[in-house]
């Protein structure tokens, strides 16, 4: 017999709260122990519950679910976490990630999708939606559109390492007037006047 895999549904959405619990009995060896509408709500039934797996939503009255994460882990070491969102904001996946969450997915998939995914969890797998894992990809890519030559941008990564001027011209052996020159070329094209206003505006748009 396949081994019944156990489920908490965190969601205040009542309609997508119940429709959520149907796609998954209705799925062989799943079975929904409870759901609730705050981690509030959850947070002294969750140990009893004891699912494999949690679907929780991001935007819950009380605490959010992206802070919910690490406290659910707390009560449910061995629980897979998989977020259930509408929004696909870049801050809010990556938090949800760092605390834990086995997977991200947005309301508008498919509900095939949502059984897939526990399915991926269960194995070790992160489940996410085509759009949170092309925002995931590209966060991790440099651009190519950037003002800065490939030596200022060199420049910026070593600056971004904690190099002093003086290390950096020893480094690509320069002058160390030439790294200073380097720099203020720099500030200009990104219109900051500090090196930390510099490397933030490098970062925000994955030069470095």
């Amino acid at each position: 017999m396949q081994k019944t895999v156990r489920i908490v549904i965190i969601e205040d959405d009542l309609i997508l709260q119940h429709a959520y619990k149907q796609l998954i009995e209705d799925e062989p060896g799943f079975y929904v122990v409870n759901c609730y509408s705050s981690f509030e709500a959850a947070e002294k039934k969750l140990a009893a519950d004891d699912p494999g797996v949690v679907l929780l939503d991001i935007e819950l009255p009380g605490t959010n679910g992206v802070s919910a994460i690490p406290l659910i882990k707390k009560l449910l070491p061995k629980a897979q976490v998989i977020m259930l969102t509408v929004y696909e904001l870049q801050d809010q996946i990556f938090g949800a990630l760092a605390n834990g969450a086995s997977g991200y997915l947005t309301k508008d998939v498919p509900s095939s999708k949502i059984i897939e995914a526990i399915h991926d969890a269960r194995s070790g797998g992160g489940p996410m939606s085509q759009k949170i894992a092309s925002i995931v990809i590209k966060s991790f890519q440099k651009s190519t559109d950037s003002p800065l030559s490939k030596r200022e941008t060199e420049i910026m990564r070593m600056v971004s390492e904690g190099k002093k001027r003086n290390e950096i011209a020893d480094e690509l052996f320069i002058e160390l007037e030439t790294v200073k020159t380097h720099i203020k070329n720099i500030y200009a094209k990104l219109n900051v006047n500090s090196r930390s206003d510099a490397l933030k505006v490098l970062k925000q748009n994955r030069v470095i």
